[in-house]
């Protein structure tokens, strides 16, 4: 199962948009790029970074799919995360269309997302 590419008017794209922007509010120094374009989906996927993978962002057919890389390592006590709950490492959040995510809670978890980024990067041997 890929991505499928969302149009301009697509509910998909709004909610992507107010992602960007809770995560632009949460971290300002979040980076997006867009990763692992490929025919099914040239746009590729974004993929907010700080210090390491906080989350991805991708679009499918009935769904928007936020997943956290390290996400089985965070709190999550507003139970955002609804999707790879038995998973050792990723967690996602699963967005249908007509659903709002708490703004409030979403931008904790980013938070908590690029701390324990933050964190692990410190305690990496510098590299020469």
């Amino acid at each position: 199962m890929g991505s499928t590419r969302a149009g301009p008017s697509d509910w998909r794209v709004a909610a992507l948009s107010r992602i960007r922007q809770l995560i632009r509010q949460a971290d300002p120094d979040a980076v997006e790029e867009r990763k692992w374009r490929k025919p099914s989906n040239p746009a590729g996927v974004p993929v907010w970074s700080h210090d390491g993978i906080v989350c991805t962002g991708e679009t499918y057919a009935n769904h928007v799919r936020l997943t956290f890389a390290r996400g089985a390592s965070l709190e999550d006590p507003m139970r955002l995360f609804n999707s790879g709950l038995d998973g050792n490492a990723l967690r996602a959040i699963v967005i249908r269309e007509g659903e709002e995510i708490d703004g409030q809670a979403f931008r904790s978890l980013v938070r908590a997302a690029v701390a324990l980024n933050t964190s692990s990067a410190r305690d990496r041997p510098a590299r020469n």
